[in-house]
């Protein structure tokens, strides 16, 4: 679990209670059925105009999993596994490779091809499909929320102008120009906490997580042929040292 982003969202909310709270915490008068429709009525038809509707099932989830539920090791962690890994492989011979009990899903479904005797070409070929499906699935992720992002303050501003429109339509009766402004503001509220707020943070999120994943996945994949290929195990470190910043490469000097 990201814990950034979930402070950042709770924080957000946060933000606007206390405001309401300030102005003496009538949470009834920010809420208005009409701007509710307009925002997400109007953002939902515009992104199912943009994308088929497979892709928004799936992207919807895969965005929340994205900032909640993905797990994610470090690559430092990772060459330190694959290190470890590569030990055990070359001192116990690939089948003790089965026994072990390796923190991410990616490298254990690695060191399984090594276990059960595929060739490397077969590990790279399967393991960069895993990979690039993965990438694809964020990439729509954040597409979709960045469409979303998008959508949502242009409809705030849909609302605004029909209230607009309606309020000067009833400039003759003054008991209705109040509600009427409320429904235009509130719609340009609710269109800009939906981007702000929710919608454009998922999407960067899934967007970071896409360079997190292509990054991890190749420290594996790299790491899993090294050790298929019966390399030594200061091989196998050396190079996945590549892949890593020099902080993370001091630091795995000085651990070791």
């Amino acid at each position: 679990m990201d814990i950034a982003t979930i402070l950042g969202l709770v924080g957000a909310i946060g933000v606007i209670v206390t405001l309401i709270m300030i102005d003496g915490g009538n949470f009834a008068q920010y809420f208005d059925k009409h701007a509710v429709i307009i925002i997400f009525g109007g953002s939902a038809v515009a992104t199912m105009a943009r994308f088929p509707l497979g892709v928004i099932a799936h992207s919807l989830p895969m965005g929340f999993k994205a900032v909640l539920a993905m797990p994610q090791s470090s690559p430092r962690e990772l060459v330190e596994e694959l290190a470890r890994i590569a030990d055990v492989a070359r001192k116990q011979g690939p089948n003790a490779l089965e026994k072990l009990d390796v923190s991410d899903a990616t490298l254990a479904q690695g060191i399984r091809y090594i276990a059960d005797g595929y060739d490397a070409d077969f590990i790279r070929q399967t393991m960069e499909t895993d990979k690039d499906n993965v990438y694809a699935q964020l990439d729509e992720a954040q597409k979709v929320y960045r469409s979303i992002g998008d959508c949502a303050p242009a409809f705030g501003m849909v609302g605004t102008i029909l209230g607009m429109v309606n309020m000067f339509a009833n400039m003759t009766d003054p008991s209705k120009l109040g509600p009427i402004m409320a429904m235009a503001l509130l719609a340009t509220l609710y269109g800009a906490v939906v981007s702000n707020f929710v919608c454009l943070p998922i999407a960067d999120k899934c967007h970071l997580k896409m360079a997190e994943e292509d990054l991890n996945r190749s420290i594996i994949i790299d790491g899993v042929i090294q050790i298929r290929n019966q390399k030594s195990p200061q091989v196998v470190k050396e190079m996945l040292l590549a892949y890593l910043t020099p902080h993370d490469r001091h630091a795995l000097a000085e651990a070791a």
